[in-house]
């Protein structure tokens, strides 16, 4: 198995991507640390690798603040005693024209995407020195490449992650730490649903014309990208055995974004 032995924590795990991340890391040997604001829905993904032959443990964590963070990655190593993936995965959306965001809600975007991200890393980074290897994964998004109407601090705090995974990939790599972004497109998770409502109601169009005239109009194939889709993508940062991979971002969006 791919990740035999190793400890995976991956934040926002309870759904959507997360947890189809969560699942895969299991059905390839990692002992999963599924990290959620919800921990009985984090214990629920917990209860279903179970089911399935896995092992993983449920942590409460809310990314944006730095004691929980702090706190579940403490508890990650008392549990299984190292920690060899990093994925940051928890993410919001709101949705609005730049001038109608409130500062606070810029905040919290910033907060939950980008801050989250420097706050898991910076805990995890000394075990993974410690022990000369780790991989740090960013849930980045096609957004980390171009822009959207309507997503400005979405759209800044995904492009400031690639800036991140680069620094963290040269002052890691000569101890053994890669960091790398995915870049999805649309994946219709909760989150994606609840857009196509929002912008079905800013743009005045009908939903489905938000489907097939915005969100998939530049794909090869008008296809949502699927959580699975997402997982593999995971599962190769995760298990590459290299540096040869490292601040790099990879785009699985049925070509709406190519490089």
């Amino acid at each position: 198995m791919k990740l035999d032995n190793k400890v995976a924590i991956v934040t926002g795990a309870a759904s959507g991507i997360g947890r189809a991340i969560a699942m895969r890391y299991a059905g390839e040997g990692a002992r999963v640390v599924v990290a959620d604001l919800q921990q009985d829905a984090a214990q629920r993904v917990v209860d279903e690798i179970a089911d399935s032959g896995g092992r993983a443990l449920a942590v409460a964590m809310d990314v944006t603040d730095e004691a929980a963070v702090n706190a579940g990655v403490a508890t990650t190593i008392d549990a299984y005693g190292r920690v060899d993936v990093l994925v940051s995965n928890a993410g919001i959306q709101i949705v609005h024209p730049l001038e109608e965001f409130s500062y606070a809600e810029w905040k919290r975007m910033l907060a939950i995407h980008a801050d989250g991200a420097f706050l898991t890393t910076k805990a995890c980074l000394p075990h993974m020195y410690a022990q000369q290897s780790g991989s740090i994964i960013y849930m980045g998004s096609v957004h980390s490449k171009e822009a959207s109407v309507f997503k400005g601090p979405y759209v800044a705090a995904k492009h400031a992650l690639i800036g991140l995974a680069r620094t963290i990939a040269k002052e890691g790599g000569r101890r053994g730490v890669r960091a790398n972004v995915i870049c999805p497109g649309f994946v219709r998770t909760p989150l994606v649903e609840k857009q196509i409502a929002d912008q079905s109601k800013k743009l005045g169009i009908p939903a489905q014309d938000v489907i097939d005239k915005v969100m998939l109009k530049d794909t090869v194939d008008g296809q949502f990208t699927t959580v699975d889709d997402v997982a593999e993508v995971a599962l190769l940062f995760a298990a590459f055995a290299t540096n040869a991979l490292t601040g790099q971002s990879l785009i699985v969006s049925h070509g709406w974004h190519m490089e």
